[in-house]
């Protein structure tokens, strides 16, 4: 059997999973209209409000499709297609599956060309680069709120526009709306309803009753419009979507149609939860009979959930200033939609109550019941995860039958809180519940395949690996959802001692652009400043960068670094050019500054010098990639202005000798470090240093700070390993030292890819 799936969306890649799971041998072909693989739409909103990596949105590495046989196209848009003979490429077909999604919804309002839609990481990059200014955002409902958030919280004065009496009526009654309003102008959102917009202009918003809005970015974003193009094109049956059957057939026998494009009964879903199900009973070849529609707001402070209509024969609601709770159900007393406003629990019962028609006499006692229901209450039915249509009974399944040990491993298996995350609460309490109350076990650093930090760098020593691809090959780490990858390279990395074939789709965004990416979108640069020291030279230069290219925002740093934030992928290599300092790493899991105070230099209470130490310490470890960010500082003397002993690593000068401390921490976590050795002479404290900085490099789980793999193993392992071992240590940390790149914005003369600092990576 032969499957065409014309659509590289959300539908798309739902389809040809859920065809694998059922058949091994189905030849596949997915073919994306966009530049890029699969990713996930829902989670747009996330991308403009907080400026992530759009690739953070892929729902799949391109490895998973090699490993499940799936021929991928990207880039290709097919619009013209014979359903007699479904050929693509010379390539004869026995069914194709349009899932060819929608388009934004632009009605006919005169000066439409002034505004934005928010469908594509290309129109959160659009939106990013107008972050800050007035906006003015078209359309109260879902999506509307989320992208007038996502701009408020870049700093847009933003407001919203809206043609009806309430926000988002079609889940919400006049109760709910009318808190929903007051808490989305909390968030800084400006909200007109009853509100038409007559015209756009480059300036602003005219509305009908005369009003102007200024505004120097418009965002249209009242609905969508199915994707018909290619199915009127082959003759099938269109009204307002692809118009299908119970098996979501359409008028053509051989043509089947999946999602936003799909109209089912007269319905067209706008919503990821049918899509899943669509797809599984397409796969499965079951009637698909509809779903009750779902909807989550996904806006940081504004807990809102929606079940089926807000309508119904008979409903009870409890509210308080700011919370919103409504069960409605029908003549016969089946459940037939719930809001949830700021207090949303049981969520996950009481949608699935709606979703099955539960019949109750007392509504009100189903809608308390929800309100005390714990995981362990849901049916196995029960939806977890809308965005990827994973219920308790997989979610249960998955952790007794693969025996899973950790919510991360139950996330990467079974794709529930893989997208928006919101659902991660309950999947965590389901594993308890499996698990008989037991704490977690420690994660793999591959959960899909559960293979340890061990059993992979086992793999790498034995076969003389030197990549992340090869490491994959070889044993499939990485390769089913990707998450794991940049674990994967640091390890690489750190056996092969640097000398590794560096893959830059397995680092984050912040290591392959060499900056730390900011909630805007933007990125900071740190020029490195050992030690804290710097000259009048070096801060003329960074200042007459700072001017010339408008550098929004110039701080030190609490590591006594300067931090010019704000600054566009795209001016990246210029600044780095004109500075001609190395990078601080202050953006990657590598060694960071050496925090100093002035010591014996200036101090009259010095006993050490701690500004020579520990520059001298900070040039020997600088340019070495860590499992964590490791912070270190040397003080003069036990009043600890650098803060030595709450430091990953922390040189202290006391009366005879130097103390050295290893495992603090002052942030979210507050702890001092524990007393590794006590030496005489500041070369003997670096020497230990470097051979404590080399064991946790070769030792700790990746993403595990100092701090926690101390507490985890304890002083007196490390201790013995350290001290036991230092000259073996030493000549490991040697030879990774060695191999180490200085600087890595030497890029800047030579890129990894062309578009490596353009707007958007690739």
């Amino acid at each position: 059997m032969r499957t065409l799936v014309i659509g590289g969306g959300i539908a798309g890649q739902a389809v040809v999973e859920a065809i694998r799971d059922q058949d091994p041998d189905h030849e596949l072909t997915l073919v994306c209209g966009e530049p890029r693989l699969p990713y996930d739409r829902v989670a747009l909103s996330t991308l403009l409000a907080d400026g992530a990596d759009p690739d953070t949105l892929t729902i799949r590495p391109p490895s998973w499709y090699e490993d499940h046989r799936i021929e991928v196209i990207t880039g290709r848009w097919i619009d013209q297609l014979d359903p007699d003979d479904l050929r693509l490429d010379g390539k004869r077909y026995d069914r194709a599956v349009l899932c060819t999604g929608s388009d934004a919804l632009v009605p006919p309002i005169p000066g439409a060309e002034h505004a934005h839609v928010f469908r594509g990481p290309e129109d959160c990059e659009a939106l990013a680069h107008s972050a800050g200014r007035r906006a003015v955002v078209i359309g109260g409902g879902l999506l509307g709120l989320e992208a007038a958030y996502g701009l408020a919280a870049r700093g847009s004065a933003v407001t919203v526009v809206h043609l009806m009496d309430r926000l988002m009526e079609r889940q919400l009654d006049d109760g709910s709306a009318t808190l929903l309003a007051p808490a989305i102008q909390s968030l800084g959102v400006d909200v007109r309803l009853q509100a038409n917009t007559q015209r756009i202009t480059p300036e602003g918003v005219l509305l009908d009753d005369g009003e102007f809005l200024p505004a120097e970015l418009v965002v249209i974003s009242v609905g969508i419009r199915p994707q018909t193009t290619l199915a009127q094109q082959m003759g099938l049956e269109v009204n307002r979507g692809i118009v299908v059957d119970d098996h979501l057939t359409t008028s053509h026998p051989d043509v089947k149609a999946v999602g936003e494009c799909a109209e089912h009964r007269g319905i067209v879903h706008g919503i990821v939860a049918p899509i899943h199900e669509q797809a599984k009973a397409l796969a499965a070849g079951e009637p698909y009979t509809g779903t009750v529609p779902t909807a989550k707001l996904k806006v940081m402070g504004v807990d809102l959930v929606t079940a089926g209509t807000h309508e119904g024969a008979r409903a009870v609601v409890v509210a308080g200033e700011t919370t919103y709770r409504k069960l409605a159900v029908d003549a016969d007393g089946r459940a037939v939609g719930a809001i949830l406003l700021g207090d949303t629990r049981g969520a996950e019962l009481l949608t699935d109550a709606v979703r099955t028609a539960r019949e109750t006499d007392d509504p009100l006692a189903l809608l308390a019941e929800a309100s005390q229901a714990t995981a362990a209450d849901l049916p196995d039915g029960a939806r977890v995860c809308n965005c990827h249509g994973v219920c308790k009974g997989e979610i249960v399944d998955a952790i007794r039958t693969r025996g899973l040990g950790s919510t991360l491993e139950v996330v990467n298996v079974t794709r529930a809180g893989a997208g928006c995350g919101s659902c991660k609460p309950v999947v965590s309490e389901l594993l308890q519940l499996e698990r008989g109350g037991a704490a977690e076990e420690a994660t793999y650093l591959c959960p899909c395949r559960r293979q340890t930090r061990e059993q992979l760098a086992a793999v790498v020593r034995e076969r003389g690996l030197e990549s992340v691809s090869e490491l994959g090959e070889a044993c499939g780490a990485g390769r089913e959802c990707g998450a794991c990858k940049p674990g994967l390279a640091y390890l690489v990395s750190e056996i092969r001692g640097n000398r590794h074939r560096e893959e830059r789709h397995a680092r984050f965004i912040n290591d392959r652009v060499h900056a730390n990416i900011q909630n805007d979108g933007t990125f900071s640069v740190v020029p490195r400043i050992r030690g804290g020291v710097t000259t009048a030279e070096e801060l003329r230069r960074i200042a007459d960068v700072a001017e010339r290219h408008e550098v929004p925002l110039i701080k030190i740093t609490g590591g006594q670094r300067i931090d010019l934030l704000g600054v566009r992928k795209e001016q990246l290599p210029a600044i780095w050019e004109e500075l001609d300092m190395p990078s601080g790493h202050a953006y990657a899991k590598a060694v960071r500054t050496v925090k100093t105070c002035v010591g014996t230099d200036f101090c009259r209470f010095g006993l050490g010098d701690a500004m020579g130490v520990g520059i001298e310490l900070e040039r020997a470890m600088e340019g070495l990639y860590t499992p964590h960010k490791v912070k270190s500082a040397v003080t003069g003397c036990p009043r600890n202005c650098a803060e030595a002993y709450v430091k990953d690593i922390g040189l202290v000068a006391v009366e005879g000798g130097w103390e050295l401390y290893v495992g603090g921490a002052a942030g979210a976590t507050v702890r001092k470090g524990d007393l590794l050795t006590t030496v005489s002479t500041s070369d003997e404290a670096i020497r230990v240093a470097l051979a404590f900085l080399q064991h946790y490099r070769e030792s700790a789980e990746y993403l595990e700070r100092t701090y926690a793999y101390l507490e985890r193993v304890g002083i007196d392992a490390v201790r013995t390993a350290v001290l036991d071992h230092e000259e073996e240590l030493l000549e490991r940390y040697r030879i990774a030292k060695a191999a180490a790149d200085p600087d890595p914005w030497r890029e800047r003369h030579d890129p990894v890819h062309p578009r490596q600092f353009a707007e958007l990576d690739s």
